[in-house]
Protein backbone atom coordinates (compact mmCIF):
# COMPACT_ATOMS: atom_id res chain seq x y z
CA UNK A 1 0.00 0.00 0.00
CA UNK A 2 1.16 3.60 -0.80
CA UNK A 3 1.58 6.13 2.17
CA UNK A 4 -1.30 7.78 -0.03
CA UNK A 5 -3.82 4.80 0.26
CA UNK A 6 -2.36 3.85 3.68
CA UNK A 7 -3.55 7.80 4.86
CA UNK A 8 -6.59 6.88 2.55
CA UNK A 9 -7.34 3.94 4.91
CA UNK A 10 -7.10 5.93 7.99
CA UNK A 11 -9.66 8.20 7.19
CA UNK A 12 -12.11 5.28 6.13
CA UNK A 13 -15.33 5.32 7.95
CA UNK A 14 -17.06 3.14 9.11
CA UNK A 15 -20.65 1.31 7.93
CA UNK A 16 -23.01 1.93 10.97
CA UNK A 17 -25.20 -0.64 12.01
CA UNK A 18 -28.87 0.47 13.82
CA UNK A 19 -31.15 -2.19 15.22
CA UNK A 20 -34.14 -2.07 18.31
CA UNK A 21 -31.67 -5.38 19.52
CA UNK A 22 -29.35 -8.15 17.42
CA UNK A 23 -31.56 -8.68 14.74
CA UNK A 24 -29.79 -6.63 12.48
CA UNK A 25 -26.66 -8.99 12.83
CA UNK A 26 -28.45 -11.21 10.66
CA UNK A 27 -27.64 -7.95 7.92
CA UNK A 28 -24.55 -7.27 9.03
CA UNK A 29 -23.27 -11.25 8.49
CA UNK A 30 -24.17 -10.53 4.74
CA UNK A 31 -22.81 -7.02 4.59
CA UNK A 32 -19.10 -8.37 5.75
CA UNK A 33 -19.49 -10.96 2.99
CA UNK A 34 -19.56 -8.30 0.42
CA UNK A 35 -17.63 -5.13 2.25
CA UNK A 36 -14.52 -7.01 3.62
CA UNK A 37 -12.51 -3.71 3.59
CA UNK A 38 -14.87 -1.79 6.10
CA UNK A 39 -14.93 -1.65 9.95
CA UNK A 40 -18.38 -1.90 11.39
CA UNK A 41 -20.21 0.19 14.47
CA UNK A 42 -23.11 -1.71 15.31
CA UNK A 43 -26.02 -0.37 17.50
CA UNK A 44 -28.90 -1.83 19.43
CA UNK A 45 -31.27 0.05 20.96
CA UNK A 46 -31.76 -2.16 23.58
CA UNK A 47 -32.70 0.25 26.28
CA UNK A 48 -35.90 0.87 24.01
CA UNK A 49 -36.37 -2.83 22.76
CA UNK A 50 -39.43 -4.00 21.81
CA UNK A 51 -40.26 -1.27 19.64
CA UNK A 52 -43.41 -2.95 18.47
CA UNK A 53 -45.12 -1.53 21.33
CA UNK A 54 -43.98 2.30 21.56
CA UNK A 55 -45.86 4.83 20.50
CA UNK A 56 -45.34 6.30 17.17
CA UNK A 57 -44.36 10.26 17.68
CA UNK A 58 -42.47 9.20 20.54
CA UNK A 59 -40.25 6.58 19.01
CA UNK A 60 -40.02 8.85 16.10
CA UNK A 61 -38.92 11.53 18.82
CA UNK A 62 -36.28 8.94 20.34
CA UNK A 63 -34.98 7.36 16.95
CA UNK A 64 -33.94 10.76 15.57
CA UNK A 65 -32.61 12.25 18.66
CA UNK A 66 -30.19 9.02 19.12
CA UNK A 67 -29.08 9.67 15.28
CA UNK A 68 -28.18 13.38 16.15
CA UNK A 69 -25.41 11.70 19.45
CA UNK A 70 -24.56 8.58 16.66
CA UNK A 71 -23.64 10.62 13.87
CA UNK A 72 -21.99 13.34 15.94
CA UNK A 73 -19.64 10.59 17.96
CA UNK A 74 -19.32 8.46 15.04
CA UNK A 75 -19.04 9.74 11.57
CA UNK A 76 -20.27 6.98 9.46
CA UNK A 77 -20.23 6.55 5.82
CA UNK A 78 -23.50 5.42 5.12
CA UNK A 79 -26.40 4.49 8.30
CA UNK A 80 -28.29 0.92 7.97
CA UNK A 81 -31.15 0.49 9.34
CA UNK A 82 -31.65 -3.06 9.92
CA UNK A 83 -34.97 -2.73 11.34
CA UNK A 84 -38.35 -2.97 9.41
CA UNK A 85 -40.58 -1.16 12.47
CA UNK A 86 -37.60 1.77 12.93
CA UNK A 87 -37.31 2.15 9.27
CA UNK A 88 -40.74 2.37 8.10
CA UNK A 89 -42.22 4.77 10.77
CA UNK A 90 -38.73 7.01 10.69
CA UNK A 91 -36.97 6.79 7.66
CA UNK A 92 -38.17 9.83 6.18
CA UNK A 93 -37.68 11.63 9.10
CA UNK A 94 -34.02 10.52 9.18
CA UNK A 95 -33.35 11.18 5.90
CA UNK A 96 -35.02 14.75 6.39
CA UNK A 97 -33.18 15.59 9.65
CA UNK A 98 -29.53 14.67 8.53
CA UNK A 99 -30.08 15.41 4.83
CA UNK A 100 -25.81 14.92 4.27
CA UNK A 101 -25.76 10.81 5.34
CA UNK A 102 -27.44 7.77 3.27
CA UNK A 103 -29.31 5.71 4.92
CA UNK A 104 -29.98 2.15 3.65
CA UNK A 105 -33.27 1.11 5.05
CA UNK A 106 -35.16 -2.30 5.71
CA UNK A 107 -38.58 -2.61 4.08
CA UNK A 108 -40.66 -5.72 3.77
CA UNK A 109 -39.98 -7.74 0.90
CA UNK A 110 -43.34 -7.59 -0.24
CA UNK A 111 -41.92 -6.92 -3.83
CA UNK A 112 -40.48 -9.80 -4.64
CA UNK A 113 -42.35 -11.84 -2.76
CA UNK A 114 -45.73 -10.66 -4.76
CA UNK A 115 -43.00 -11.54 -8.30
CA UNK A 116 -42.11 -15.24 -6.83
CA UNK A 117 -45.41 -16.16 -5.59
CA UNK A 118 -46.86 -19.09 -7.62
CA UNK A 119 -49.91 -19.52 -5.97
CA UNK A 120 -50.81 -15.33 -5.08
CA UNK A 121 -50.66 -16.47 -1.34
CA UNK A 122 -48.41 -14.63 0.77
CA UNK A 123 -47.67 -13.65 4.37
CA UNK A 124 -45.71 -10.92 5.77
CA UNK A 125 -44.98 -11.61 9.46
CA UNK A 126 -43.47 -8.82 11.47
CA UNK A 127 -43.84 -7.05 14.11
CA UNK A 128 -47.45 -4.98 15.12
CA UNK A 129 -45.78 -1.80 14.48
CA UNK A 130 -44.59 -3.00 10.89
CA UNK A 131 -47.82 -4.42 10.32
CA UNK A 132 -49.95 -0.99 10.83
CA UNK A 133 -47.24 1.36 9.12
CA UNK A 134 -49.08 3.02 6.48
CA UNK A 135 -45.74 2.52 4.64
CA UNK A 136 -46.44 -1.33 4.70
CA UNK A 137 -49.95 -1.32 3.66
CA UNK A 138 -48.59 0.83 0.29
CA UNK A 139 -46.14 -1.46 -0.66
CA UNK A 140 -48.83 -4.19 -1.02
CA UNK A 141 -51.02 -1.72 -2.92
CA UNK A 142 -47.97 -0.86 -5.34
CA UNK A 143 -46.73 -3.73 -5.87
CA UNK A 144 -48.70 -6.85 -4.53
CA UNK A 145 -52.98 -6.00 -5.72
CA UNK A 146 -53.02 -8.96 -7.55
CA UNK A 147 -52.23 -10.94 -4.76
CA UNK A 148 -53.76 -12.61 -1.59
CA UNK A 149 -51.40 -10.83 1.45
CA UNK A 150 -51.90 -11.86 4.98
CA UNK A 151 -50.15 -9.49 7.76
CA UNK A 152 -49.32 -11.17 10.72
CA UNK A 153 -48.53 -9.54 13.50
CA UNK A 154 -46.52 -11.20 16.19
CA UNK A 155 -45.88 -9.67 19.84
CA UNK A 156 -43.28 -11.94 20.90
CA UNK A 157 -41.69 -13.48 18.19
CA UNK A 158 -38.67 -10.80 18.07
CA UNK A 159 -38.18 -11.70 22.17
CA UNK A 160 -37.87 -15.33 21.35
CA UNK A 161 -35.62 -14.78 18.77
CA UNK A 162 -33.18 -13.09 20.54
CA UNK A 163 -33.49 -15.35 23.29
CA UNK A 164 -33.35 -18.56 20.89
CA UNK A 165 -30.12 -16.96 19.66
CA UNK A 166 -28.71 -16.56 23.01
CA UNK A 167 -28.76 -20.30 23.54
CA UNK A 168 -32.62 -20.24 25.20
CA UNK A 169 -34.63 -23.14 24.39
CA UNK A 170 -38.18 -22.10 22.45
CA UNK A 171 -41.04 -24.50 23.31
CA UNK A 172 -42.47 -25.69 19.65
CA UNK A 173 -45.95 -24.73 20.88
CA UNK A 174 -45.46 -20.90 21.61
CA UNK A 175 -43.00 -20.64 18.18
CA UNK A 176 -45.66 -22.15 16.33
CA UNK A 177 -48.55 -20.34 18.31
CA UNK A 178 -46.88 -17.26 16.84
CA UNK A 179 -46.53 -18.54 13.12
CA UNK A 180 -50.11 -20.57 12.50
CA UNK A 181 -51.64 -17.66 11.19
CA UNK A 182 -49.13 -17.64 8.42
CA UNK A 183 -50.58 -20.60 6.28
CA UNK A 184 -53.77 -20.01 4.52
CA UNK A 185 -55.11 -22.54 2.60
CA UNK A 186 -58.06 -21.05 -0.09
CA UNK A 187 -59.31 -22.36 -2.93
CA UNK A 188 -57.21 -25.52 -3.44
CA UNK A 189 -54.04 -23.15 -3.14
CA UNK A 190 -51.77 -22.47 -0.58
CA UNK A 191 -49.43 -19.80 1.35
CA UNK A 192 -45.79 -20.11 -0.33
CA UNK A 193 -43.87 -17.60 0.36
CA UNK A 194 -43.97 -15.95 4.00
CA UNK A 195 -41.73 -12.77 4.27
CA UNK A 196 -39.86 -12.43 7.25
CA UNK A 197 -40.60 -8.61 8.23
CA UNK A 198 -38.15 -8.43 11.15
CA UNK A 199 -34.93 -8.63 11.58
CA UNK A 200 -34.45 -11.07 13.93
CA UNK A 201 -36.77 -14.04 12.53
CA UNK A 202 -34.15 -15.41 10.45
CA UNK A 203 -32.28 -16.90 13.75
CA UNK A 204 -35.01 -19.46 13.99
CA UNK A 205 -35.46 -19.88 10.48
CA UNK A 206 -34.17 -23.37 11.06
CA UNK A 207 -37.34 -23.84 13.92
CA UNK A 208 -39.84 -22.23 11.61
CA UNK A 209 -38.97 -24.50 8.33
CA UNK A 210 -39.61 -27.44 11.17
CA UNK A 211 -42.77 -26.39 12.26
CA UNK A 212 -44.59 -25.20 9.10
CA UNK A 213 -47.17 -27.76 8.19
CA UNK A 214 -46.36 -27.51 4.54
CA UNK A 215 -43.01 -26.25 2.33
CA UNK A 216 -42.58 -22.31 2.09
CA UNK A 217 -40.29 -20.07 1.04
CA UNK A 218 -39.35 -18.02 4.09
CA UNK A 219 -38.07 -14.50 2.49
CA UNK A 220 -35.30 -13.09 3.71
CA UNK A 221 -34.20 -9.57 2.43
CA UNK A 222 -30.43 -9.35 4.52
CA UNK A 223 -28.52 -9.98 1.46
CA UNK A 224 -30.50 -7.87 -0.63
CA UNK A 225 -30.11 -4.51 1.79
CA UNK A 226 -26.41 -5.92 2.32
CA UNK A 227 -25.79 -5.45 -1.48
CA UNK A 228 -27.96 -1.72 -1.25
CA UNK A 229 -25.68 -0.34 1.08
CA UNK A 230 -22.50 -2.03 -0.85
CA UNK A 231 -23.40 -0.03 -3.57
CA UNK A 232 -22.96 3.33 -1.44
CA UNK A 233 -20.37 2.20 -0.20
CA UNK A 234 -17.13 3.34 -1.90
CA UNK A 235 -14.21 0.29 -2.34
CA UNK A 236 -11.11 0.49 -0.39
CA UNK A 237 -7.87 -1.39 -1.58
CA UNK A 238 -7.92 -2.91 2.09
CA UNK A 239 -8.86 -2.70 5.56
CA UNK A 240 -7.52 -0.08 7.62
CA UNK A 241 -6.92 0.35 11.26
CA UNK A 242 -9.63 0.39 13.56
CA UNK A 243 -12.37 -2.60 14.83
CA UNK A 244 -15.72 -3.21 14.08
CA UNK A 245 -17.74 -2.59 17.51
CA UNK A 246 -20.99 -2.84 19.70
CA UNK A 247 -22.72 -0.02 21.28
CA UNK A 248 -25.64 -0.88 24.20
CA UNK A 249 -28.04 2.19 24.45
CA UNK A 250 -28.56 0.65 28.24
CA UNK A 251 -25.27 0.21 28.73
CA UNK A 252 -25.23 -2.96 30.03
CA UNK A 253 -25.84 -5.93 27.71
CA UNK A 254 -25.90 -9.64 29.89
CA UNK A 255 -23.45 -11.99 29.23
CA UNK A 256 -24.43 -14.13 27.07
CA UNK A 257 -25.04 -10.97 24.67
CA UNK A 258 -21.66 -9.70 24.76
CA UNK A 259 -20.05 -13.22 23.88
CA UNK A 260 -22.53 -13.50 21.13
CA UNK A 261 -21.27 -9.97 20.15
CA UNK A 262 -17.69 -11.51 20.02
CA UNK A 263 -18.50 -14.20 18.47
CA UNK A 264 -19.67 -12.31 15.59
CA UNK A 265 -16.19 -10.26 15.89
CA UNK A 266 -17.06 -7.27 17.47
CA UNK A 267 -16.03 -5.29 20.65
CA UNK A 268 -18.73 -4.30 23.22
CA UNK A 269 -17.74 -0.93 23.80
Amino acid sequence: MTRAEAAGAERAKPVLFFDSGIGGLTVLREARVLMPERHFTYVADDAGFPYGGWEAAALKRRIVDLFATLLSEHDPEVCVIACNTAFTLVGADLRAAFPDMRFVGTVPAIKPAAERTRSGLVSVLATPGTVKRAYTHDLIQSFASQCHVRLVGSENLARMAEAYIRGETLADEAVLTEIAECFVEKDGRRTDIVVLACTHYPFIGNVFRRLAPWPVDWLDPAEAIARQARRLVPLLDALGPGEDVALFTSGKPDFATRRLMQGFGLRVT
